[in-house]
């Protein structure tokens, strides 16, 4: 089968669940070669590439691969590209990898998709377009196929691959290192999972009514073991932290479950989370937009019935 190459996103040696997805996916659709762009791989990490179908793993781990901002990955992808003639690439649709995808298009002459929830047989991927309203079927019809998947879309499932390692070397021109990272700050990570990657997020909107009424919505995705989100609204109130916020102008995220409470379902919110497996509003306008889209939905306070919720949950574990 062809080979698909999949880049790896890696923090401190560590495999990020995306990569996981991203090899599943490509499995399915042809051999599954993982590209690490940087230092720091591990056996730890190349076991783990390798346990879900990496068949092969480039490895570029000069330190300049990461000492410039973003480009030199697309130009090791390029390389490998030319290469090894591989039947597509696939990217997480991060805002990094996102414009990885789109700066190694125009160095390949290639087509790309972004954001894809699905992808089937000849790289026909299924997208969620135009702020949320529409949904496709796309296919690249120039060059190698770049496909940026977003985070969720596929459950990772172990089937063991070869994991064969391969050293890479690649020439940066001048231009992918017109842009140094100077300094790197490390955020500390809290106990909830990062909201992109989180299987269950529970996001709170203009029906919280304050900041300090979002420890309500904490103690829900706490007791769930979910990330927190929230609403441009919310956000825009300075209730909870911008970087929080889901919807068009926020982050993206296809959770297996969303749970929105108190958010009325504008189509600016809808754009960042309607790819969601299964959604849940609470709501007390029994009219609100967001029961359109909802699988199940709970007319009422949510003061009332998150707390009530939550305590079910607990109860339950």
């Amino acid at each position: 089968m062809s080979e698909i190459l999949v880049l790896v996103e890696h923090v401190d040696g560590e495999v990020k669940k995306v990569t996981l997805e991203l090899l599943t996916l490509a499995r399915s659709l042809g051999t599954p070669a993982a590209v690490w762009a940087g230092p720091g791989i591990t056996d730890d990490a190349k076991a783990r590439l390798a346990e879900y179908g990496a068949d092969k793993i480039y490895v570029a781990g000069a330190d300049e691969i990461v000492d410039y901002v973003v480009a030199p990955k697309a130009e090791l992808l390029a390389h490998l590209v030319a290469d090894k003639s591989p039947a597509a690439v696939l990217v997480a649709a991060t805002t990094e990898g996102k414009e990885v995808a789109g700066r190694l298009a125009v160095k390949t002459g290639s087509g790309v998709i972004t954001d894809a929830v699905g992808l089937g047989e000849g790289f026909v991927a299924d997208q969620s377009i135009f702020g949320g309203g529409v949904n496709v079927r796309s296919k690249v019809s120039k060059g190698t196929p770049i496909i940026a998947v977003r985070p969720n879309s596929t459950a990772p499932v172990a089937a063991a691959g070869a994991g064969t390692e391969e050293q890479v070397s690649v020439t940066l021109t001048a231009s992918a290192r017109a842009a140094r990272v100077l300094e790197r700050v490390k955020q500390e990570k809290g106990a909830r999972p990062e909201l992109t990657e989180a299987a269950i997020v529970v996001s709170g909107g203009r029906g919280v009514g304050s900041a300090e009424n979002f420890s309500v919505i904490e103690g829900l995705a706490d007791a769930l073991g979910a990330a927190v989100g929230a609403s441009r609204a919310a956000t825009d109130a300075g209730w909870y932290p911008h970087q929080f916020q889901v919807g068009q102008t926020g982050k993206t995220v296809s959770p297996q479950l969303y749970i929105a409470a108190g958010i009325s379902g504008a189509i600016q919110h809808r754009a960042g989370m309607q790819t969601a497996k299964t959604i849940v509003a609470i709501n007390k306008d029994p009219e609100a937009p967001i029961f359109e889209l909802a699988d199940y939905g709970v007319v009422g306070d949510l003061h009332q019935v998150v707390p009530q919720l939550t305590e079910e949950v607990v109860k339950r574990k």
